[in-house]
């Protein structure tokens, strides 16, 4: 088994000259925490987390919200442009106002960034879910079990995700939660390609030694999915999560962008794309502060994915890398590797 294995290596580990290797956690942050660019990330993604978790304190400092109307602050006569100089930005409004609205348009971020943020964790939590339970499934399966399983998943995988979402989203009632439904039908639709990684790695790891010697004794596929093969699938997990997670932050803008996602008056950056698509002249700050919030996160959360699979797979060398520079091995020793 996993443990009596585990044992073994720690006993002979003993009786080497070296010291014994650190644990696992601690082997991960050794290797992310050389990577610069990934601890940039993970601080301007900490930093989102906070500001989209503080939004109701910090439209409380500024004394403002994101529903309320202001148009004595918008010029009726120019067609709702707002009113003063960087679309009336000022000690009551910090980044202006909403043209045609008045809404104030730091309040309306913040709590987009809840929203967007929100829908992609909900919607990746539903992806690993699922894509564990199928892909496990399969792989200790049977025969008959695998084909069909793997046939199922290929038509998932198949299958257009903006287009089924905006069908599933059209006949949904109105008052159904939005943001949930959203999630949910990301999360229904993409759980795919979590399955096929899934389903390959317990296919290899169910013919190692320690898992072909629980079923012989008598485990039962819950239990030896739970004991040995859960904590070997960590690590690929994880590592495609955190690459998901932007995508399903840009899946949620595309569909609030085609008018099929989160619904006004909840803010969205998708949402507040569509409306600012016609206000690009006018208001320029109205389009550009929520496309570059939006870049600026899915940026940050690919980067700090490409560090966590880095991390966790020391071996692999990193698609975002280019050209020479330098790369950590797999003890965490920073070592210079020149062309």
């Amino acid at each position: 088994m996993s443990e009596a294995r585990v044992a073994s290596e720690g006993a002979r580990a003993s009786t080497a000259t070296v010291l014994a290797p650190a644990s696992g956690a601690r082997q991960f942050w050794r290797r992310l925490r050389v990577q610069r660019a990934a601890l940039v990330a993970a601080f301007a993604v900490a930093l989102l987390v906070l500001i989209a978790l503080a939004a109701p304190l910090l439209t409380a400092v500024e004394g403002q919200n994101p529903t309320t109307y202001h148009p004595g602050l918008v010029d009726s006569a120019r067609g709702g442009v707002p009113v003063g100089t960087f679309g009336g930005m000022g000690a009551d409004h910090w980044l202006g106002v909403e043209p045609q609205t008045g809404r104030d348009l730091f309040a309306r971020l913040v709590y987009g960034a809840r929203v967007s943020l929100g829908v992609a964790l909900a919607a990746t939590v539903v992806e690993v879910a699922l894509g564990l339970v199928m892909g496990i499934a399969a792989g200790l399966g049977n025969r008959w079990v695998d084909q069909a399983l793997s046939r199922f998943t290929d038509v998932v995988v198949a299958l257009p995700l903006m287009v089924m979402s905006l069908a599933l989203l059209a006949i949904v009632p109105s008052g159904f939660p939005r943001p949930v439904l959203v999630a949910s039908v990301i999360g229904l639709l993409g759980w795919g390609a979590v399955a096929k990684i899934v389903r390959a790695q317990t296919l290899t790891l169910k013919q190692l030694d320690h898992v072909a010697a629980a079923r012989l004794s008598g485990w039962g596929s819950w239990r030896i999915a739970r004991r040995e093969l859960l904590p070997a699938l960590a690590a690929p997990v994880i590592t495609y999560a955190a690459l998901l997670f932007p995508v399903n932050i840009s899946a949620e803008a595309a569909l609030s962008f085609l008018g099929a996602g989160v619904k006004p008056p909840t803010p969205s950056w998708g949402q507040m794309l569509t409306s600012a698509n016609v206000w690009y002249q006018a208001a320029p700050q109205y389009l550009l502060l929520p496309a570059g919030l939006l870049f600026v996160t899915v940026l940050a959360l690919t980067v700090l994915g490409d560090g966590v699979r880095r991390a966790l797979d020391p071996r692999a060398a990193s698609r975002l890398s280019v050209g020479t520079g330098r790369k950590s091995v797999s003890t965490g020793r920073k070592k210079e590797v020149r062309a």
